[in-house]
């Protein structure tokens, strides 16, 4: 890839005045491997968020949380992430399998920083990075293609009140998520998940919401 520029953005740098600063930025400041830093940066994440596209060039962004070291950085070209239980729309992952081509948004709200990744990326069901990460379903591996940083000036300071206790852990069991309590999911939630709602108890919409309202869902 000799420029992260298509036809489109060089009509715009050309109209706002930025081609020169546009020109320097890709020269200089985008890379096609990650470096020591990045790494370090990467590596002590506890999210991010994924881009994909679907086959009809339509956007979806997730947010990906786990614990901290969720992104394993492989080599200077090369990262890994673990795929947890979800909704079961396989919105990301489908578009992953379909396309391949991805964008990663790492973000430091407590000292404002981020870092881009653009990249190609496969899901594994059997990979042996498996084993790292507690109930992981799967693997995605991303090929990186470009790496840069952004400026953080807009970047919001927040402080992290304390990890999701929905992050699974070695020789803990993960709590069932309190939307699988709702009344009107039974039908279609895993035979596993139903165990669990008929231990703990069902939620109507009203109740679900009063959680979601407190934090506590």
């Amino acid at each position: 890839m000799d420029t992260i520029y298509g036809e489109a953005h060089r009509a715009l740098q050309e109209d706002f005045g930025t081609t020169r600063l546009a020109d320097f930025l890709d020269k200089h400041h985008v890379h096609h491997a990650i470096d020591d830093q990045d790494r370090a940066f990467i590596e002590t994440r506890d999210m991010f968020f994924l881009s994909t596209v679907d086959a009809q060039g339509n956007p979806t962004v997730s947010y990906k949380g786990g614990p901290i070291g969720v992104v394993k950085v492989l080599g200077e070209s090369a990262l890994a992430f673990p795929g947890y239980d979800g909704n079961g729309m396989f919105l990301s992952m489908g578009n992953i399998t379909g396309q391949g081509k991805v964008g990663l948004l790492f973000i430091d709200f407590e000292t404002p920083h981020r870092l881009r990744v653009q990249g190609t990326a496969r899901l594994l069901k059997d990979d042996p990075l498996l084993a790292a990460f507690p109930e992981a379903q799967y693997i995605v591996r991303v090929e990186v293609e470009s790496v840069w940083v952004n400026c953080p000036r807009y970047i919001h300071r927040y402080t992290k009140v304390e990890q999701s206790r929905y992050v699974p852990k070695d020789g803990a069991e993960t709590p069932l998520a309190q939307w699988k309590r709702l009344d009107f999911v039974q039908p279609v939630i895993a035979e596993d998940d139903r165990a669990r709602v008929a231990a703990q108890g069902e939620l109507d919409l009203e109740s679900y919401g009063a959680l979601v309202a407190r934090g506590e869902a």
